[in-house]
């Protein structure tokens, strides 16, 4: 779906792009104008990478999963030692929360078939870990998967936006994370 751009395109697009997603997910009616400014070019720089509002949401879709996946390609699920798997993507999302956020509520983006199949890829391994989690005894068997990584993917991005407005400190947000997710608000 995207274009081939040189390596200096690509990388300009990128940034464009990251730009684009902070924006959007303060301002998700954000003209095509507000855009190019907060990313720091003209209108016409940015008609010259996407063609229309359209195109950028799937241009973005496809960032974040690019992202994303890049991310999670650091991260083995050891069936073995699954308990482990989970702390350690949240440790790795918690800086990508914006992506994590456009991925989970913009609507372009779940109209997309080719973002809808990259979507489930990345969940995938998130799901197996779940699911022997669930196996396991950390998570109620008779709750949906899906369920579990949805609200999941929102601790993250709720983290995300709290470490960056400086309400939650980022050396501690990971673990703040893994407790809610596992314990909620019960008390120890």
């Amino acid at each position: 779906m995207k274009k081939e751009l040189t390596s200096i395109k690509q990388t300009r697009l990128n940034t464009i792009l990251d730009e684009a997603t902070k924006l959007l997910i303060k301002k998700p009616n954000a003209s095509m104008h507000e855009i190019a400014e907060s990313a720091g070019i003209g209108i016409a720089t940015l008609h010259r990478y996407v063609e229309s509002r359209e195109q950028l949401m799937i241009f973005l879709g496809l960032r974040a999963i690019e992202v994303v996946s890049e991310t999670m390609k650091e991260i083995r699920l050891d069936e073995e030692n699954c308990e482990t798997f989970i702390p350690e993507l949240i440790e790795a999302l918690i800086p990508l929360g914006d992506k994590i956020y456009f991925l989970a509520h913009d609507a372009t983006v779940n109209y997309n078939r080719e973002i809808e199949e990259e979507d489930q890829k990345l969940r995938e391994p998130v799901l197996r870990a779940v699911g022997l989690l669930q196996q396991k005894g950390y998570f109620r068997q008779n709750v949906d998967k899906n369920w579990i990584v949805n609200v999941l993917y929102s601790l993250l991005f709720l983290t995300w936006q709290q470490v960056v407005d400086g309400d939650i400190a980022k050396n501690s947000a990971a673990a703040l994370v893994v407790d809610t997710f596992y314990h909620g608000f019960k008390r120890h």
